[in-house]
């Protein structure tokens, strides 16, 4: 593999893991209401003034949070991004997220100063809280991650080692030890993670690929289908996508087969950066493409994956010096039968394909004699 083509799988391995950042909404909105909760009941209780400005500040950094993650969540899983623009929506993340994690460790510091064991015990589960759920969303970013937790529970860690009761000072030894396992499991985690998206960006074995994109052929797509599909709850519905492109036939016949060909490779690469951890992407036929996804919690992650698609494609591809522009159309089958056949699925893709083809030429044509 060349130097370049390892900086491109790093850079989209890079971006598949910032993505991740923005996929949940809810965890964020329940650690503000936990947060403004307890800091309520810890003022009402404890006379320490520094607790007003802290509670404030915890406030207003998970309010920013939450809203420039609902602001970006749309770029971030549906655009079609390049490392600087990963990068940039790696710190607007970040910086808000991490501000809570100090302010938290402040604020939990101040309480277990004060005399009000029941206020300790709902600031423990509330840090104890934030550092599970920053172990899990914020896991593919170690660095933030660690540094969150550390921000967030080191204070109460010291200020319990120097209390004279053995209890915090086992509860101080015992939150050590956690933060060091978490932080050896998310490293863990972290490198299994990286090396299996860098090993479906560049698909799987060479017998089941297409030969011009690489991709996975239509028998690996059905393998995949068979093994995952059993193994998936009944409660997380499974969606195929099956897409075509629109104006790849002129640009195939203005500047001949060999520029449709690198256009077909240039497709295919943005296809597989933009489908997610545990999804997987084959070409079925000429243009045609066929996605998988497994393990959603909701049916519309499959419309979100449909729009980031589409916005892949519509940016312009550089081939051989000429600026091409085509669009994607996608059809999009969802269902929670684990007994339904891959074929059917793909059929009922492929009539929604048709369906929005359809309508896009009566719309054209409505316009044209209007």
């Amino acid at each position: 593999m060349s130097g370049s083509s390892v900086e491109s799988l790093t850079d989209r391995v890079y971006i598949e893991q910032v993505r991740s950042l923005y996929l949940h909404l809810l965890p964020a909105a329940a650690m503000w209401a936990a947060f403004a909760i307890t800091f309520w009941l810890a003022y009402s209780r404890t006379p320490e003034p520094s607790l007003l400005p802290l509670g404030i500040a915890g406030i207003a950094a998970s309010s920013l949070r939450i809203g420039l993650t609902a602001h970006y969540r749309d770029l971030a899983l549906t655009g079609a991004l390049d490392r600087a623009q990963a990068r940039r929506l790696e710190l607007l993340f970040s910086l808000p997220y991490f501000a809570f994690a100090l302010i938290l460790g402040l604020f939990g510091m101040l309480v277990f100063r004060s005399p009000v064991p029941e206020i300790h015990m709902l600031t423990i589960c509330i840090i104890v809280g934030f550092c599970a759920g920053t172990a899990t969303s914020c896991g593919f970013r170690p660095r933030l991650a660690i540094a969150s937790i550390l921000a967030a529970v080191g204070p109460v860690i010291l200020v319990s080692a120097f209390l004279s009761d053995p209890a915090y000072l086992a509860m101080a030894f015992i939150a050590a030890s956690f933060v060091l396992g978490a932080a050896r499991s998310i490293v863990v985690r972290v490198e299994a993670t990286k090396a299996e998206i860098a090993g479906r960006l560049v698909s799987i074995s060479l017998a089941r690929r297409d030969i011009l994109t690489t991709l996975p052929n239509r028998l690996a797509l059905q393998e995949y289908f068979d093994e995952h599909a059993v193994l998936i709850s009944s409660h997380q519905p499974i969606a195929v996508h099956y897409l075509d492109l629109d104006g790849f036939k002129p640009v195939n016949d203005q500047y001949g087969h060999a520029t449709g060909d690198a256009l077909l490779l240039a497709v295919s690469d943005r296809l597989r950066g933009s489908v997610r951890s545990g999804d997987l992407v084959a070409r079925i036929g000429g243009d045609e493409f066929a996605i998988i996804q497994f393990g959603l919690h909701h049916a519309d992650e499959a419309a979100l994956l449909a729009r980031r698609i589409i916005a892949a494609i519509e940016q312009p591809f550089i081939i051989e010096n000429h600026s091409l522009v085509i669009s994607a159309s996608v059809g999009t089958a969802v269902s929670h039968d684990r007994n339904q056949q891959l074929d059917s699925l793909l059929k009922a893709a492929d009539a929604k394909l048709y369906e929005i083809k359809q309508a896009r030429r009566n719309s054209s044509m409505f316009a044209m004699t209007a």
